[in-house]
């Protein structure tokens, strides 16, 4: 079974929503808006409140005012990152790659490999390798992303939490439960000390550690740390976000696993509700709820209900061959 969290992995970001804002505010002069600043401001306010149709709209509004000066690329940089990080959030990593390659190739030149800018792109295009399974491309970029800002901010930074919040989703794919925990509970000590016990990147990385216990069986461990993400989420993000609908499916799963079926069936109905109305009905996350949802539909003798599921499921797949999205569900990261 799939335990989504994905996205998670941290929107790749730097808390924004989960982690720290990847998608970033314009490098801006301080005057009145101009139209580029509108359509990308506009985009972002629409991004962190989980409306992704429209923040689509206004982001690639700012692409192409961004496009028309060649003289301008600290701003088509970030255009070219915050759309391409809107994409990683909507599943549709063969879009998202190429236009974080190109933001890197521009971040790079002008900024020179080493600055906090490149960092954050650095961190996005790992999170798409994540998502494919090219773990051994992500890698590489995750680990130059933390050196970068380590370097800048020290080790307690909330941002470093992200960094090392990402990195640990990375091992956990590759079955490094050892040191997933260990960079798990790391971010988890940084973001309860700036942030207090409260914030949504607290939720993140108490749902990103009960993942490593479920993916160990330990579902008795897992279930008090999806409990409080669930609690945390829900008050920080609003009942109807896709993060609290990452933890809805997570929590689901442990109720599947320890036979609390009516539970389990109530969790996953409400975060495929969360999910369809925030991401779309064709999204990959919405195809790993489908098919964990059918499972537990199909343990329960309900076979036709199940079908239903699978065959939408499937569907889904099929639409996203790029994903790492294996026919019994996705095992994976976020973020958003």
């Amino acid at each position: 079974m799939y335990t989504r969290a994905a996205g998670w992995a941290l929107r790749g970001l730097g808390l924004g929503g989960v982690l720290w804002l990847s998608l970033v505010p314009a490098p801006a002069p301080a005057q009145q808006r101009d139209l580029w600043s509108a359509f990308n401001e506009d985009g972002l306010k629409a991004y962190n409140a989980g409306r992704y149709v429209e923040a689509e709209t206004h982001l690639v509004a700012a692409l192409a005012e961004a496009e028309k000066s060649a003289k301008d690329e600290p701003r088509l940089a970030t255009s070219l990152n915050n759309l391409a990080e809107l994409y990683r959030t909507q599943g549709r990593y063969g879009e998202a790659a190429p236009l974080f390659q190109r933001a890197l190739s521009i971040r790079e030149r002008l900024l020179g490999p080493k600055h906090a800018q490149v960092a954050t792109v650095l961190n996005n295009l790992a999170l798409v390798y994540y998502a494919q399974a090219r773990y051994g491309e992500a890698e590489p970029l995750h680990k130059r992303a933390l050196e970068i800002w380590e370097k800048r901010y020290g080790p307690q930074h909330p941002q470093v939490a992200a960094s090392v919040n990402n990195l640990g989703e990375l091992y956990r794919a590759q079955g490094k439960y050892v040191l997933a925990e260990q960079h798990s509970r790391r971010a988890l000590a940084i973001w309860e000390k700036a942030h207090g016990p409260n914030h949504p990147n607290v939720a993140l990385a108490l749902n990103n550690l009960g993942m490593t216990f479920v993916k160990q069986e330990s579902y008795f461990q897992a279930e008090p740390l999806y409990q409080r993400s669930l609690v945390i989420a829900e008050k920080a993000l609003g009942p109807a976000h896709p993060q609290v609908a990452s933890t809805l499916n997570n929590l689901a799963l442990v109720y599947d696993h320890q036979g609390r079926d009516g539970e389990a069936e109530r969790l996953y109905a409400r975060a495929l509700a969360i999910d369809q109305r925030a991401l779309g009905s064709n999204h990959p996350d919405v195809g790993a709820i489908l098919q964990n949802y059918a499972q537990l539909l199909r343990k329960l003798q309900r076979g036709d209900e199940a079908n239903v599921l699978e065959t939408r499921a499937a569907l889904i797949r099929q639409s996203h061959p790029e994903t790492a999205l294996p026919p019994e569900g996705r095992e994976g990261v976020k973020g958003r």
